[in-house]
């Protein structure tokens, strides 16, 4: 398994990221202990995690349950030595936050420390905020996106102590890197302006969405991972199922993530299959897996990325785990342009 370096100083972990968001709900814990296993013996080393999974849905009754299932798995006689290990703390309004309850030096300590606990650790590898307190444009919001009732210095005083906490968190061996999620460019540029005067150090990366149906993060966010030396943890890289074509014709199969979910959190639109056919032709007329394509491809990007592989099943994560190997040939990478131009954001 090849490697690559989060950041300009963050810690060398594997191309592929080992997903859990559904552990706990639709993947029992002996299998995700075996997902486990088996990417490590792949040679993964880096796994990603929240204090809110698992997901499809997400309950307060769950919250923390995946982190418990990777702290039995340590617990167990795991060998936590060989794991990066990457978890979040939830944001405004979601289940694992109390009423009221924003990001912020007191809660990131609240969150950290029930982290901790739960996966059974001294130290988080990389610590992320799951989303922004004043919001974004991820989840499908990007159609009515509206900034104009930010506070600008509310949200810089905000983030500069969060970035503080940080800073302490890390001097205290509590977490040894820290990043962002769903985050935007304007965000970013705050958090490694900030960290530049000397709050505290610099993000390592940005976990946003990003696939072959979504590609929000291609222009200014690009040019800021370029330039700022912060790698894009691409989550939902198989756009929840879609460009695996388990899903053509519009069929559910049996425990799929849609019979939970019937439109994918608003992925699911009338534009949305003539793009997944378009893709999953281009993989089939070339011999390849769907799947391993729209994986690889985010390997190929002119900024640093790495996908998040998330698997419900053992199987599902074999399949997944042979994308880190696969070199996309440059008929199939001009067929996948041309297939953008003609489907560009379907959801």
């Amino acid at each position: 398994m090849r490697k690559t370096r989060l950041g300009a100083g963050g810690p060398e972990v594997s191309v592929l990221c080992l997903g859990t968001m559904t552990w706990g709900n639709q993947t029992p814990e002996d299998e995700a202990h075996a997902q486990i296993d088996r990417a490590l013996e792949r040679g993964v080393n880096f796994m990603d995690t929240a204090e809110m999974y698992p997901v499809n849905p997400v309950r307060r009754e769950t919250v923390g349950r995946t982190e418990e299932i990777i702290g039995n798995w340590i617990a167990g006689g795991g060998r936590r030595d060989d794991w990066i290990i990457a978890t979040k703390i939830a944001g405004e309004g979601g289940a694992a936050r109390d009423p009221g309850e924003v990001i912020d030096g007191p809660t990131i300590r609240k969150a950290l420390e029930g982290s901790l606990r739960r996966l059974r650790t001294d130290q988080v590898d990389l610590y992320q905020f799951h989303w922004p307190n004043r919001g974004s444009y991820f989840f499908r919001k990007h159609w009515a996106y509206d900034p104009s009732g930010q506070d600008r210095a509310a949200t810089l005083a905000n983030m500069a102590e969060c970035l503080e906490t940080i800073d302490a968190l890390v001097r205290e061996g509590k977490i040894r890197h820290w990043g962002l999620s769903n985050e935007t460019a304007w965000g970013m540029a705050q958090w490694i302006g900030l960290a530049d005067q000397g709050l505290g150090p610099r993000p390592v990366s940005l976990q946003n969405e990003y696939s072959l149906l979504c590609r929000l993060y291609d222009t200014d966010l690009a040019e800021l991972g370029h330039n700022e030396k912060v790698t894009l943890l691409a989550f939902s890289p198989l756009a929840t199922g879609l460009l695996t074509g388990k899903y053509a014709g519009d069929v559910t199969p049996p425990l799929s993530r849609r019979t939970l979910n019937p439109d994918l959190s608003g992925r699911i639109t009338p534009r949305v299959w003539g793009a997944v056919d378009a893709y999953v032709k281009i993989a089939r007329d070339a011999g390849l897996d769907p799947s391993q394509m729209a994986i690889a491809w985010t390997l190929t990007r002119p900024f640093p990325a790495l996908p998040i592989i998330g698997a419900t099943t053992l199987p599902q994560l074999e399949i997944a785990l042979g994308a880190a190997d696969l070199t996309l040939p440059p008929d199939v990478l001009a067929a996948i342009v041309q297939a953008h131009r003609a489907h560009a954001m379907p959801y």
